[in-house]
């Protein structure tokens, strides 16, 4: 077996592997909770002794959200390696783009697994400092669609629908996996794009951004299950 054969196997074993992990880490969000009930109407006063009364569950599910989003980048590059043989300008900048993502990403779960405990932990035993913690909590809150927080978890799903612009197309193969995992990723993309433009233009309210922007997650899903399958047909036929 060459040297390109080997790498090629290990990261079809590497985009499997990932694809299962991130399929199990969505079940397993099912039973985490993010935020206080109520999430983005719930009042300070509550979000704070919840946060400070559930701090081992709210790191867990934050702890949780990494992993999910680690392995889904590296499903990501398994896909950027995987047209990079016919369209290795596209593979390039897609895996920097997946790079850009991550970094987005892990700033607000790290500050979740972090800073929004210790800060809910300060004020609610009205320790040194929580004069400063108040704020900074409120500037930090993970469901208000407009906070600091929430902002670079935005940003992270707009580098996904990027990457899903530049891999759609070199995806689309001969494959009944490929094709599903290839329109669900220019869907995403181009859904996405339309979702900011409203946004833009004023016509989506702080209300319905969520549902907005993250609604269209479950093509992500629909993709990586997709490409699940391609990978272990993959490695299948290599034996």
């Amino acid at each position: 077996m060459g040297i390109s054969t080997s790498l090629d196997d290990k990261i079809n074993r590497l985009g499997f592997w990932s694809a299962i992990v991130v399929i199990v880490t969505a079940v397993i969000s099912v039973f985490l909770p993010l935020d206080a009930p109520g999430g983005y109407t719930a009042e300070h006063a509550d979000r704070v002794t919840w946060l400070s009364n559930n701090r081992e569950i709210f790191i867990a599910a934050w702890v949780n959200q990494i992993v999910a989003m680690l392995s889904l980048s590296a499903v990501f590059f398994a896909i950027a390696w995987r047209i990079g043989s016919t369209n290795p300008l596209r593979a390039i900048l897609a895996a920097m783009v997946v790079l850009m993502s991550v970094m987005a990403f892990i700033i607000p779960k790290f500050i979740a697994v972090w800073t929004i405990p210790l800060l809910a932990d300060t004020i609610a035993t009205g320790a040194v400092g929580a004069e400063l913690a108040d704020p900074l909590l409120r500037i930090l809150n993970v469901s208000v669609p407009f906070s600091l927080y929430t902002s670079f978890d935005y940003l992270g799903f707009w580098l996904y629908s990027v990457f899903a612009l530049l891999v759609a197309m070199p995806l689309f193969g001969p494959t009944l996996a490929t094709k599903i995992s290839s329109v669900c990723l220019a869907l995403f993309g181009i859904i996405y794009q339309l979702a900011l433009l409203t946004l833009w233009a004023g016509k989506t309210a702080a209300t319905d951004i969520e549902g907005s922007f993250l609604g269209t997650s479950l093509l992500l899903v629909i993709a990586i299950i997709a490409m699940a399958i391609q990978f272990k047909q993959t490695l299948s036929s290599e034996k």
